[in-house]
């Protein structure tokens, strides 16, 4: 069974970075895009950030903008998500997550568009 196993996370201060990676057991992941998602207490998943599968493109959103940078290492099997000024409000579970609809699409920004998670990985950003 493919599977999407995410690294990364941890406790961090407010301005602090931290780099999250998704590692797919399987190289059928690198013809799909890919996106992370959170989810903070008492709220629902919410999407961050995706990129399709040749890495041309990239979509997030609004909140972390300028902050955040979705990326992929094909070679590696692996998708990355760089964090960099963080706020106490990016405080969540992360999770990565496979597009595995064929043919390959080059958008993918909702829940149902990913059809593959990850267990996530908590974030927590410290004032």
């Amino acid at each position: 069974q493919v599977q999407l196993v995410e690294s990364g996370g941890g406790l961090v201060q407010v301005g602090d970075s931290l780099r999250l990676s998704c590692t797919a057991s399987a190289r059928t992941f690198n013809s799909a895009a890919m996106g992370w998602f959170r989810q903070a207490p008492g709220k629902e998943r919410e999407f961050v950030a995706s990129i399709s599968w040749g890495g041309t493109s990239t979509y997030y959103t609004d909140s972390v903008k300028g902050r955040f940078t979705i990326s992929r290492d094909n070679a590696k099997n692996t998708v990355y998500l760089q964090m960099n000024s963080l706020k106490p409000e990016d405080t969540a579970v992360y999770y990565c997550a496979g597009d595995t609809r064929l043919p390959p699409r080059q958008k993918a920004t909702t829940i149902t568009d990913f059809k593959v998670w990850g267990q996530g990985t908590q974030v927590t950003v410290s004032s």
